[in-house]
C-alpha cells in the first residue's frame, strides 16, 4: 500500500504509569522503529486471548465481530492506524465483500484485536510513523535479547517460567488453564498455557 508502512505485534506490556493500561508494542516488518500504543485492559485481554490461541467459554465482543462478518460475507482487508491528534490514535478497518468496499473509523486497539481475527495486515500511515515512532537502535536490540523482552507473551508478561507453576503437574496445569478460562481470567490462562506448552 502506498504512503503506508506495515507492521506486526511484537508484544504487550503492563503500564505502569497508568493504572489498568497496557502498551501494545508494534515494529515495523522492514525497519527498526516500534510504535507504542497505549490500551485498556479489556482491549489488551482480547489481543491476548487470540494471539495466545485461547478458546473463552463465551464470545469476546471482537469474536461477535468476526461471526456477524463472516455471516454477511464481509472479509477485513487491513487495518490502518491513520491518524494521531493531541497524543489520540485513529484507526479505520478496510472491510469488503463481493459488492463493496467499506472504511469503518475504530479505536487502534479494536481494530487491531479484529485484525488478529482474521489474520488481516496491519498497516500506519507514514505521517503517524514519523510523528510517534520510537528509533530502535542496534543497542535497544542487544539488550532487549539480552533481557528476553522481545519475546515477550502477549499477555503482557515477559517469556519465562512461572515459578509458582512448576511445582505443578500436566494434569493439574490443564485443569487450572479450564478453570481460568471459565473465569475469564486469561492473563493466568496465558501463563498456563506458556508452562504447558514449554512442557510439551
Amino acid at each position: 500500500m502506498e504512503n503506508t508502512i506495515e507492521l506486526e505485534i511484537l508484544g504487550l506490556s503492563s503500564n505502569h504509569s497508568q493504572s489498568g493500561s497496557f502498551t501494545l508494542i508494534l515494529g515495523e516488518i522492514e525497519g527498526k522503529r516500534r510504535l507504542p500504543i497505549v490500551i485498556g485492559m479489556f482491549e489488551a485481554q482480547a489481543i491476548a486471548i487470540e494471539i495466545e490461541k485461547i478458546i473463552p467459554n463465551r464470545p469476546m465482543t471482537h469474536d461477535l465481530f468476526k461471526s456477524f462478518s463472516s455471516n454477511f460475507g464481509f472479509s477485513i482487508e487491513h487495518i490502518l492506524v491513520s491518524d494521531m491528534r493531541e497524543g489520540v490514535f485513529y484507526a479505520k478497518i478496510v472491510c469488503h465483500n463481493n459488492s463493496k468496499r467499506v472504511e469503518i473509523d475504530a479505536r487502534p486497539s479494536d481494530a487491531i484485536a479484529i485484525a488478529v481475527r482474521f489474520d488481516a495486515p496491519i498497516y500506519c500511515s507514514h505521517l503517524v510513523m514519523s510523528e510517534a515512532a520510537i528509533e530502535f537502535t542496534e543497542e535497544d536490540e542487544k539488550n532487549e535479547q539480552k533481557s528476553g523482552s522481545k519475546g515477550g507473551s502477549a499477555s503482557g508478561t515477559k517469556k519465562k517460567t512461572d515459578t509458582s507453576l512448576e511445582d505443578f503437574s500436566l494434569d493439574k496445569l490443564n485443569k487450572m488453564l479450564n478453570q481460568a478460562i471459565n473465569n475469564e481470567d486469561y492473563e493466568k490462562a496465558a501463563r498456563l498455557r506458556d508452562e504447558i506448552n514449554r512442557r510439551n
